[in-house]
């Protein structure tokens, strides 16, 4: 029998799946389609918040804790899997910025590598980026990574090792709660009994937690937030590292494609991409790297992110059960902060010190 049922195969229910089998857990991970499939695999990968200093310190001190661990975390993946998640080192040019002020005091404040550099640096760096510039700001230690590998290999990962369960194409539909305790899953493929002593449940549902926490009573404030993007197929060194302009931006690959993004809009579960959002995303990214307007548009997708309160995600054990748990709610930001926040729910559920103060995530519903 598991120790830890977790609901959900995102990149936070992996991650949190091989934390929980490195430390010597059983771990069954369930999830309603493949695992990994979701707004995980939709989004661009960009290893930090769009314009970080527009945060608050709780999503702030998850995004620098999980920065530093994401390349440990590629190269490790690489090792054992074969599959690389590409993380790329390459910095992010941030153009048109109006509060360029407050961007350079949080910098310092923080201690994070930020600059304004003139107009010849920033063309040296990305000779196609839009015309006219009189400079930048430039963020020299920002990383990315190509998320749907990183999730191939987290998923191959978990397959490899003999602690981990993956039942994929399995719904969580319900939870069955006996006073302040959850006794088992309602799934598409049967009931599934939690161990009665040290069974432990992690919902990580996304943008669907909050149906599935409604199942028992309680209101997660989650919702979906739909986000479309385009792929280009450019040549290789078209562009190099990320650009950010007017809070659209474009997101190289090691082969030369090209990523554009994102629209923000509140539409319920409805996941369909529109040509709207096509044409509007095909306007933002030729606007950010003119040439990209010769580049044939390989493929147009949409995905559903989890919107919280605020973005800050809730993270820990619910009030009033001895063996609930969540972490969901991390609105743009689930791939930036994955490590950090599964970290921190695992430090907890091990009753290790945690690596930040939880209290800000605390699911207080």
């Amino acid at each position: 029998m598991s120790d830890f049922l977790i609901v959900g195969g995102g990149v936070i229910g992996m991650m949190t799946a091989l934390q929980l089998a490195d430390a010597g857990h059983e771990v069954t991970l369930l999830d309603r389609n493949d695992c990994g499939r979701e707004a995980s695999w939709a989004g661009g990968g960009i290893v930090s918040p769009l314009y970080p200093w527009r945060y608050s310190a709780p999503i702030s001190n998850l995004s620098r804790w999980s920065e530093g661990y994401y390349p440990e975390l590629a190269l490790r993946l690489l090792e054992e899997t074969g599959i690389d998640p590409e993380y790329r080192q390459k910095g992010l040019l941030y153009l048109h910025v109006d509060d360029e002020t407050k961007a350079l005091v949080w910098a310092r404040e923080v201690g994070k590598p930020l600059e304004r550099v003139d107009r010849d640096f920033l063309y040296a760096k990305e000779p196609n980026a839009a015309p006219g510039c009189d400079g930048a700001l430039w963020m020299p230690t920002l990383g990315s990574i190509r998320n749907p590998r990183l999730l191939k290999a987290l998923r191959t990962r978990l397959m490899a090792m003999p602690r981990v369960s993956l039942k994929e194409g399995v719904e969580v539909t319900g939870l069955r709660r006996q006073e302040g305790r959850i006794v088992a899953l309602e799934t598409s493929s049967g009931v599934i009994a939690v161990p009665e002593a040290s069974g432990q449940v992690i919902v990580c549902g996304g943008a669907w937690a909050a149906q599935l926490m409604e199942s028992i009573g309680v209101r997660l404030p989650v919702r979906p937030v739909k986000g479309q993007m385009i792929l280009f197929k450019a040549p290789p060194g078209l562009v190099q590292r990320v650009v950010l302009m007017d809070g659209r931006y474009v997101i190289p690959r090691g082969d030369g494609r090209v990523l554009a993004g994102s629209t923000l809009e509140e539409v319920g579960f409805d996941k369909a991409p529109t040509v709207d959002a096509r044409d509007s995303l095909w306007h933002s990214a030729t606007r950010i790297i003119p040439a990209l307007a010769d580049c044939e548009i390989e493929h147009h997708w949409a995905g559903l992110r989890p919107g919280s309160p605020d973005g800050i995600p809730f993270i820990g054990a619910l009030p009033g059960f001895d063996n609930l748990h969540v972490n969901a709610g991390h609105y743009r930001n689930g791939l930036v902060l994955a490590p950090a926040s599964t970290r921190l729910l695992v430090d907890q559920l091990l009753e290790r010190e945690p690596i930040i103060d939880p209290a800000p995530y605390w699911p207080a519903l």
